[in-house]
């Protein structure tokens, strides 16, 4: 059964108006994003596909608040990015957006738990709360038995687990996730992807950035980019569906 957002009927959570990003590159300028709009709101499922050099990546980081465009305007849950100071921008990177990338990121010498913790030590929470929240995030994705073992004592689907722990660890607003099954083995793969779904039914927004179409068509709405410019926009009515999940 296909969620009904009534997207219509409310703001969106990400406001991508008439972005465009360039890069200079000597004396050549470098289009990476033209003029791209795009909204997505509250608990949807987005992946952005494309070739590499399409601009999937760029966008990204837009979204994300590693990167600011050269035009165009970005308004997440209202607030206009772009008029954000460093500090206010770190801030929103830390509670508003969990990020989950293809290489981990985890901190080698510190337990599961202690990389999950991160976010929170970051935001100033209380030991007590830091440690529960943590615990209850590695719990949610299966990892409550791996909490005192560090990344060299985990598989890489393990690893990915304790960071989309970490990414959840904030309530974030976004879970942005970069191809998040590229160094995992096909079985890894999918226990991610239903990680994913998971908790997409459980009411969080996901925007997914692959340049794999079997990954994409796990999302509800798949955004395809070529160039820089958005090719197509559409939702999707392929949608890889598990096995004894209820929608």
């Amino acid at each position: 059964m296909e969620k009904n957002n009534n997207s219509q009927d409310r703001q969106p959570l990400i406001d991508l108006q008439h972005i465009s990003r360039v890069y200079q590159v000597g004396i050549e300028q470098v289009f990476a994003l033209r003029d791209i709009n795009l909204k997505i709101y509250k608990n949807e499922y987005v992946a952005i596909m494309g070739p590499s050099g399409s601009g999937k990546s760029t966008l990204m980081n837009i979204i994300g608040c590693l990167d600011t465009p050269t035009g165009g305007a970005y308004y997440l849950k209202g607030i206009n990015v772009g008029e954000l100071d460093d500090d206010e921008l770190a801030e929103i990177r830390n509670k508003e957006i969990g990020f989950v990338f293809q290489m981990f990121n985890l901190l080698p010498r510190a337990s599961a738990l202690k990389n999950v913790e991160l976010p929170l030590i970051y935001a100033g929470v209380p030991k007590h709360i830091r440690l529960e929240r943590a615990m209850n995030a590695l719990n949610a994705v299966g990892m409550g038995d791996r909490i005192n073992h560090k990344p060299n004592e985990l598989s890489g689907g393990q690893k990915q687990k304790v960071a989309i722990a970490r990414a959840l660890v904030t309530n974030p607003s976004i879970i942005l996730a970069d191809e998040p099954t590229g160094n995992l083995d096909s079985k890894s793969g999918e226990d991610i992807m239903r990680i994913f779904h998971k908790l997409w039914l459980e009411g969080n927004t996901i925007v997914l950035v692959t340049h794999e179409r079997d990954i994409a068509l796990h999302a509800q709405r798949i955004v395809r980019l070529r160039d820089g410019l958005i090719e197509s926009d559409e939702m999707n009515h392929h949608r890889f569906v598990f096995e004894g999940v209820n929608e």
